[in-house]
């Protein structure tokens, strides 16, 4: 999931990407989605990034919004660097045309890997290949 976006509940749409605590560099922070690109080298860019985010909560819960869905799980990162998540529960009203729901839905609860590179979050290791790159959420003004 997003948010596999993966990735992909109670939502972050304010929700601000703080430093991390506990060694755990994704532990309480928040991320919104950027971009998918596929191993095909096909990209694909978020139109509104707002609809498309994830929290790590420090308490090994995970709250994502997938377009016009909300989802939650549990977290956590293996000692070899893997990223691993429980069983999703989600909400499923169908979004309209042109939302990444379907995909990320589909292949984000397969994400396996992450990276943290130049302050943005990458999502990979899904079967089909290509990764989800994120950012932080910014502070609501």
């Amino acid at each position: 999931m997003l948010a596999s976006v993966v990735i992909v509940s109670a939502l972050l749409t304010s929700a601000v990407a703080q430093k991390s605590s506990g060694g755990n560099p994704l532990s309480g922070t928040s991320w919104q989605l950027v971009k998918f690109q596929g191993p095909d080298e096909r990209t694909v860019t978020v139109d509104d990034k707002s609809k498309y985010t994830i929290k790590f909560g420090s308490d090994g819960r995970v709250v994502a919004r997938v377009d016009c869905n909300r989802a939650s799980s549990t977290w956590r990162v293996t000692t070899k660097g893997e990223l691993k998540f429980g069983s999703w529960s989600r909400t499923s009203a169908k979004c309209g045309p042109g939302s990444l729901h379907d995909q990320i839905v589909t292949e984000g609860g397969d994400v396996q890997s992450f990276t943290i590179k130049d302050g943005h979050l990458f999502l990979s290791g899904m079967q089909g290949g290509g990764y989800y790159e994120l950012e932080p959420i910014p502070p609501r003004k």
